[in-house]
This record gives C-alpha cells, sequence and structure tokens, in this order.
C-alpha cells in the first residue's frame, strides 16, 4: 500500500497516501452511487463499523470513472454525508485502476530521500506517457528484490492530476476535504485483509479472484498471498439488466432501476430476465477466468469472492461457482466486525457487497 503526505501542487511527488491518519470516512464514488462508510477502533486491534451510507448518483454524472458534472456528484457527496450522520470531515476517496499507472522498478538500497525521488523521476520519465507536471506521483518501497540483496522493489503509481483535482473538488463542494487518494483495486485488497479468515488456511499459497460487479464495470483482481497477480476490467455490470427489465416490461428507466432494487415485478421475472442475466454474468468470469490462464503462469483460481453492487442478486453465487468450477462468495468485510446497534443488519448484509472499496479506504485511518 502506498503512503505519503498530500500534495496536489507539488511539482514532482503527489504523495497521495499519509501514514498517520487522522480519523476519516472512506469514499467509493462509482456510476450508480457514492458509498461512505466510517470505522472506529475498539482498542483491541479490532474495528467497529459506526454508519455507512449509500446515495444514488444521477445518470451519466461519472461515465467510466471521469466526474462529468462536478455539482451533482458534489451534491451526491454532501447527502451521503449528512444521511451518515457523522461529524467527522475528512476523507478516503479512491481513483479507478484505469486512470492510475503502476509500476514496479528496482533501485539500490539505501539511498536517501532525495536520491530515491531523482531516482524514481528519471524511471518514471520511461513509462508514463505524460510530462511529469501534468501527473501526480507517488512511490513505495515495497521490500529487498527477488533476485538481488542490494537492491530494493519500489512501486511507483502516477495518474494525470485533473483526475485527481476532480475528486478533491468533489470533496470541498460537500464541504468535506480529501486527505487520502488511494486506488480502488488497492482499496478492495486491503479490505479483503478482513475476509480472508472464511479461507482454509487464510488463502495462504492460494489463488483468490476478487471480481466486483458494478452498474457498468465489472472489474478483476486476482491475488496470491495478498500479491496482486493479475487485473482485468471488462465494460459489463448491472445496468444490462436494467435494461433487459426496461424493455420486458415496458417500464422508464427509473422505474426499471427501482425494480431491481425493491422487486415488485411479475412473477416471470426471474426466469425470463434474472436467470438469463445470471447465466451471462457467470459466462463473462468465467471468460475473464480463462483469460487470467492464457495470459499468466497459473491455471487454477481456487476461490472467487464477488463484490459491487450486482453480488447480491439471488443466486449468482451458485451460478458463478457452477460455471466456473470455483468456490464463489459473496463479499462482506463485515462479517467479524463489530457494528453499531444503530444499523439494520438485515438492510447491512445487503448493501456488503457494495461497500467493499469503501470499507478498503475507510481502514485507512488505522495506518501506522
Amino acid at each position: 500500500m502506498l503512503k505519503g503526505k498530500l500534495e496536489f501542487n507539488g511539482e514532482f511527488l503527489a504523495k497521495l497516501f499519509k501514514a498517520q491518519t487522522p480519523p476519516l470516512i472512506g469514499v467509493d464514488i462509482t456510476s450508480s452511487s457514492v458509498k461512505m462508510v466510517e470505522l472506529s477502533g475498539t482498542g483491541k486491534g479490532q474495528m467497529r463499523l459506526e454508519r455507512y451510507a449509500i446515495e444514488p448518483l444521477p445518470k451519466d454524472a461519472l461515465v467510466d470513472g471521469n466526474i462529468m458534472n462536478l455539482e451533482a456528484v458534489g451534491e451526491g457527496v454532501r447527502r451521503a454525508w449528512k444521511r451518515m450522520g457523522s461529524r467527522i470531515k475528512n476523507l478516503a476517496l479512491a481513483l479507478p485502476s484505469a486512470q492510475v499507472i503502476t509500476k514496479k522498478i528496482t533501485v539500490t538500497a539505501g539511498l536517501r530521500e532525495d536520491e530515491l525521488e531523482t531516482q524514481v523521476e528519471t524511471e518514471a520519465n520511461q513509462y508514463i506517457p505524460f510530462a511529469l507536471e501534468e501527473v501526480n506521483l507517488d512511490f513505495q518501497i515495497l521490500g529487498p528484490a527477488a533476485n538481488s540483496g542490494d537492491d530494493v522493489e519500489v512501486l511507483i503509481a502516477a495518474s494525470r492530476k485533473e483526475k485527481v483535482e476532480d475528486r478533491v473538488a468533489v470533496a470541498e463542494y460537500g464541504g468535506l476535504k480529501a486527505i487520502v487518494m488511494d486506488i480502488d483495486s488497492f482499496a478492495s485488497q486491503t479490505a479483503f485483509e478482513l475476509m480472508q479468515v472464511q479461507l482454509p488456511e487464510e488463502g495462504k499459497d492460494q489463488v483468490i479472484a476478487l471480481v466486483d460487479i458494478g452498474a457498468s464495470m465489472m472489474n478483476i483482481n486476482v491475488l496470491r498471498n495478498n500479491q496482486s497477480v493479475y487485473m482485468r476490467e471488462q465494460p459489463f455490470g448491472g445496468n444490462q439488466l436494467t435494461q433487459e427489465i426496461q424493455r420486458h416490461f415496458n417500464l422508464s428507466p427509473e422505474e426499471a432501476e427501482a425494480a431491481k432494487r425493491n422487486g415488485g415485478l411479475p412473477d416471470s421475472y426471474e426466469v425470463e430476465v434474472l436467470q438469463p442475466f445470471l447465466d451471462t454474468l457467470a459466462l463473462e468470469i468465467t471468460r475473464a477466468l480463462q483469460f487470467f490462464y492464457s495470459s499468466t503462469q497459473y491455471n487454477q483460481v481456487n476461490h472467487i469472492f464477488l463484490s459491487g453492487g450486482c453480488a447480491t442478486l439471488q443466486g449468482l453465487d451458485q451460478v458463478v461457482a457452477k460455471r466456473t468450477e470455483v468456490n464463489t462468495l459473496v463479499a462482506n468485510p463485515f462479517a467479524s466486525m463489530q457494528v453499531s446497534p444503530k444499523i439494520k443488519q438485515r438492510q447491512l448484509a445487503q448493501d456488503s457487497p457494495a461497500l467493499v472499496v469503501a470499507c478498503g479506504l475507510a481502514m485507512r485511518r488505522f495506518d501506522a
């Protein structure tokens, strides 16, 4: 995980990640909604879910990870924060993985900070297709290099400044302050730390696919021993189901979305609309795994975790498990966490898969 100090105007380092982080709220902004999570510590190394909120966003306010309507998204952030009833105004936000260039490099161990920055800047020039003054750049030493005791591995992350500044502006529009900027795939990996206890031997030496199914995009992040070994993005998501409901039952987009979330559709819905969608979604996941096998050294996935708004569709985990022949679980990062009595457990169970990234962001307050 990258860590550092926020310096949005810094010429070289964005330092998007900050150690000793004060209390903050994790905020995941997607094409369909703003999701917020606030965690607290219990004093025993455990975490407690204090409150959360999911606030819908207008259609096309955010497209392909790009904020198209700053006022609408900022207003969504403000409403979500107000609904949560929190006093904390510091936020941890995330950039979509597609907007961040990451690269591992090897440098000589023991360099001073300024020497390391110069080395990173030199290396970054080779890999980033933009002028350095146009990007926010950060780096983190990962540890000793595998093949040399005299070198260390460093992870570089870079994003266009405007992408970072748009999210900072959204927070400010809502009267809040962005103090941490993460990457959504990193945040989901952080939340996975809470879920791996559900696996045999806590997933050690096993290959685990985190599959996040949002409204318009499906993201696959394959991990082994908490290290990402493969990532893929596919344009498929819950919007397809909404459109099929709309077409099949002659509803408006708003009516179809509400019916998908709240029920009340005719009995034919499950057989004629939902089941074909689940089958197609399972096929998309199977194809993604086939790409993984054909482009890496791996030929097996041991477990799949489903997250995102589609993950709680009734029967999806069974359909995916049958199609892929892989043990499939619905992600719930709060399963072993204390939960505030103000939170309704049944609603939380429904919402948990959509809160994985926001939970991972909220965990940044516990960074050492």
